[in-house]
């Protein structure tokens, strides 16, 4: 059996090094038209920032290792121009020597990846404007910096990568601008969770424009929409990525929803023989079950082991991504799993949310808080996703979350995980199991959620309410909602005689936890309708500024 793969980053490599494992026997070769295969491309940014000092550790791997570990033939600067699937051949372009020549295959493997989008911004095409998808395009920028000594440069977009650089940049002594179309940054996380990422952005020097886009960029400035000129010496775009799948439509290969390549979850396309993996192939939703691109290397990793073992003969099936991804800016973590509110709330979900502010480990053992931000499907108590904001231990219970959902969980699931506790590493009850037991308060235990937006809202609405700031009056002088009332906790028994029961009431804290009590308080004295404001005091302020 001759398989031949088109692509030799994460996924092809992946899918040859499996069907090797499986078979023995078959003829593995891989077509790459890059010079640099199965490499790192998640470090680029800690390259350029010189948190890793040689190129070489991006890239481990070359064609003499996988020759003589798995005994596959990589050619790297051959392109395949086109796929005849009728006859099972492909016309192949030696870019060194302008040779053309055909192959044949048994088993063919599209894995071509996906390219950065390029907006039409006027300029775009300057020697000092950047992208940065793969090892040519990071030297390309460490070179330009260590050329021309940049003192500025503007970001457009604020995704993973974007954010990235910008922290890598900073550390080298380059005033960064970031520019983002959107009214918020890291359009992946709810607006409610993003403003965070601002702040810290914004706390480190960066300068961040939201709710513009670059319009033409010139030698030394970029024109905003706006109308504002901005200067920078050079540009990065990283305005996000699209699958490579001109070389399979033209072979016949359907595409899916998501305009990358449909595949089912044996990879298999809908050409015989013909599988794909990787960013330029179409995944599925582990919490919907509908079509996603959401392309990772981790999820390239896996569906190219997947097509390596199918093609093989193997049983091995694509099981979904929930679109998990984490990524360091500065001293914070951000990390996101699942449906977001906006995404919930836009297949039909009714759903619950919470914003779960607590420390990592105890504060006397050096804890740091972090936000998550959990929602629910209020109908079957299901999680359906989380964001997280914090510093230390977020990619610990990022995962815990990621597990969860994957096997469907409850939210009343969640306080009853045994997790691991110690104080140098975690609180007796862990923010996960904190997580689940708000949600499961006001899914199944009449303790209602409010948030900050859907507060404000209320405020304006004119419908009679009541707002009861139960903190100490100390903290309330310093600053409260403009129209709470402030009865402290340990107040609020004896206040209740004056009190409606008929009315909306709404009681809030600092975080969330004095508001309960208050909350409970009120319900166990026939008060019909309460709320608790979700990440209280805190949250409501960080988003109402």
């Amino acid at each position: 059996m001759r398989i031949v793969i088109i692509g030799a980053v994460a996924a092809g490599t992946s899918a040859a090094t499996k069907a090797r494992r499986n078979n023995e026997k078959a003829e593995i070769i891989i077509y790459d038209k890059d010079s640099f295969i199965s490499y790192s491309g998640c470090g680029m940014p800690y390259y350029i920032g010189g948190k890793i000092e040689s190129a070489d550790e991006l890239i481990p791997r070359d064609p003499t290792f996988f020759k003589s570990k798995y005994n596959i033939d990589i050619k790297i600067q051959h392109e395949v121009l086109s796929i005849n699937p009728e006859n099972k051949t492909l016309q192949v372009k030696n870019i060194s020597t302008g040779e053309e020549f055909i192959d044949s295959y048994d088993k063919l493997v599209i894995a071509t990846g996906a390219s950065s989008v390029v907006p039409p911004i006027e300029g775009v095409d300057r020697d000092n404007v950047f992208t940065l998808r793969n090892i040519i395009d990071m030297n390309n920028i460490k070179a330009y910096i260590n050329t021309h000594r940049p003192k500025s440069v503007a970001i457009v977009g604020s995704g993973f990568i974007g954010l990235e650089v910008c922290e890598n940049l900073k550390s080298l002594g380059i005033d960064v601008t970031l520019i983002e179309m959107l009214p918020q940054v890291t359009p992946g996380l709810d607006s409610d969770m993003a403003v965070y990422v601002k702040d810290e952005l914004e706390r480190n020097g960066v300068t961040v424009l939201t709710g513009v886009s670059a319009t033409k960029i010139m030698e030394r400035s970029i024109i905003l929409s706006d109308g504002r000129e901005v200067q920078s010496d050079f540009v990065l775009l990283a305005t996000g990525v699209r699958p490579n799948t001109a070389l399979a439509e033209r072979a016949g290969v359907a595409l899916g929803v998501t305009k990358a390549i449909r595949v089912d979850e044996r990879m298999r396309t809908n050409i015989e023989d013909i599988y794909s993996c990787g960013d330029c192939s179409e995944q599925f939703s582990v919490v919907t079950g509908k079509p996603i691109y959401r392309p990772m290397g981790s999820t390239a990793n896996k569906t190219g082991r997947i097509a390596g073992d199918s093609m093989t003969g193997g049983e091995l099936t694509f099981r979904g991504v929930l679109g998990t991804g984490i990524f360091k800016v500065f001293d914070m973590t951000v990390a996101q799993t699942g449906l977001s509110e906006r995404e919930a709330k836009s297949q039909g979900y009714d759903v619950v949310v919470c914003h779960n502010i607590k420390p990592n480990k105890p504060v006397y053992m050096g804890g740091k808080e972090m936000v998550i931000k959990g929602i629910a499907d209020k109908k079957s108590g299901r999680l359906l996703g989380v964001q997280i904001i914090g510093y230390e231990g977020v990619d610990k219970r990022i995962d815990v979350f990621v597990t969860a959902i994957t096997f469907k969980a409850k939210v009343e699931d969640l306080f009853h995980l045994d997790l691991a506790y110690a104080p140098p590493f975690s609180t007796t009850k862990d923010p996960v199991m904190y997580t689940g037991m708000i949600l499961d308060n006001a899914i199944n235990r009449g303790r209602k959620l409010i948030t900050a937006e859907d507060l404000e809202i209320l405020i304006e609405s004119g419908q009679p309410y009541k707002l009861i700031d139960a903190r100490v009056m100390s903290q309330y002088e310093k600053g409260h909602i403009r129209t709470a009332e402030n009865i402290p906790h340990a107040q609020l028994r004896d206040a209740l005689k004056d009190m409606d029961s008929d009315t909306i009431a709404v009681t809030y804290c600092n975080k969330g936890v004095t508001g309960n009590a208050a909350q409970n308080i009120l319900m166990n004295h026939g008060f019909k309708e309460v709320y608790n404001l979700s990440g209280g005091h805190k949250q409501f302020s960080k988003t109402h500024k």
